[in-house]
């Protein structure tokens, strides 16, 4: 089933290629180029879910995660960032992300990550 995903990332080469792989998987993407436009586009619209990246010029992406979850706390959030510390994990699903996933984003974990997220699961073991 089509979801209509909204990509954040600082990066233009990083949200091309996650749209690419997000389209591949059969999924609607709108996008947002930082904390900001993010936090603006998730007000505005309806999304099934937000993909967000932790490290962003701006608004750390901690924060906009933070912010999403006091405007809708069911939303499903899952965090891109290639930092892998226990501690930023811990921090995020604190926050209420539903998954992390490493990048750059890779197509067959994403897909893994979503069929979880989608049926209500979360990828924190």
């Amino acid at each position: 089933m089509k979801k209509k995903i909204l990509v954040v990332d600082d990066s233009s080469l990083a949200r091309r290629l996650t749209r690419k792989i997000v389209e591949e998987l059969g999924h609607e993407v709108d996008e947002a180029a930082d904390g900001a436009q993010a936090l603006e586009k998730f007000a505005l619209g309806q999304y099934d879910l937000v993909l967000l990246d932790m490290l962003m010029a701006g608004m750390y992406g901690l924060e906009v995660l933070q912010k999403i979850k006091e405007l809708n706390p069911a939303q499903p959030v899952i965090i891109a960032t290639a930092d892998i510390q226990r501690s930023t994990r811990d921090q995020v699903k604190e926050a209420g992300a539903a998954a992390m996933v490493n990048k750059p984003v890779n197509k067959d974990e994403l897909a893994e990550v979503l069929d979880l997220v989608w049926k209500g699961e979360t990828s924190w073991n």
